[in-house]
């Protein structure tokens, strides 16, 4: 089997994004699990192989005009649905579906990317308007999370984005951030539950299922677990 053909069912079976050593781990695993000749041919693949192929595979898809697609995220690489497929993906799952981020939430999303970490009243002097209904809702969709505390006055809690964020947006890292009037007229898409198969069947842009909300404590990071959402002041 070609190295693109076992890439892509790598892709396919896994539900995480997988990063090229992890995909030479397995070739490598393969080989001493199940010795082949076509086993052993792919033991010893490196890394520039490794990304020739998954272009390969993407120029194939593109050429065939596929309803999938590679995406390369901060954490790997992922096969995802293509927009374009998004009506009869979404048809797949039952029960409401989420709703797109309002516009208010993505421009103050915005604001976070670019001056993080950040606190609710910076956000506010910068939007002009009370942003609580917003950061919840970003809170809850796991878009940005709790950083930590200020050292200012009051000590108010202040917020970052996630890797959720990234994931939504396809982006690698922060440094792939377009600027900030482009991040506002972008919608996260409204994503369905994740495909059984190990696809993130996606319903809106070419990006992987939104993981379950976590309550406001898990998103604390480790040192502050005190922290909680009813805890900030200073705003």
């Amino acid at each position: 089997m070609d190295l693109h053909r076992v890439i892509e069912a790598l892709l396919y079976a896994s539900d995480k994004p997988l990063p090229i050593k992890r995909i030479q781990a397995v070739l490598r695993s393969a080989a001493e699990n199940s010795p082949t000749d076509a086993t052993a041919a792919l033991a010893k693949t490196g890394e520039k192989e490794i990304r020739k192929a998954i272009d390969a595979l993407e120029a194939v898809y593109e050429q065939e005009r596929a309803g999938l697609t590679v995406l390369e995220l901060q954490e790997g690489y992922q096969l995802r649905t293509r927009p374009l497929a998004a009506p009869w993906v979404r048809e797949l799952f039952d029960g409401p579906k989420p709703a797109r981020i309002s516009q208010p939430a993505l421009e103050t999303l915005a604001v976070v990317a670019y001056r993080q970490p950040i606190s609710r009243s910076e956000m506010e002097a910068v939007r002009g308007v009370a942003v609580d209904g917003v950061v919840a809702s970003l809170l809850e969709r796991r878009l940005i999370r709790i950083a930590g505390r200020s050292e200012g006055p009051g000590r108010p809690l202040l917020y970052e984005t996630t890797p959720e964020f990234l994931i939504e947006f396809g982006l690698r890292s922060l440094k792939d951030l377009p600027n900030a009037e482009e991040l506002r007229r972008l919608s996260p898409p409204e994503t369905p539950p994740a495909n059984p198969n190990g696809v993130g069947a996606q319903a809106g842009v070419a990006t992987g299922p939104a993981p379950a909300p976590a309550p406001v404590e898990q998103a604390v990071p480790k040192g502050d677990t005190a922290i909680a959402e009813t805890g900030e002041s200073g705003n």
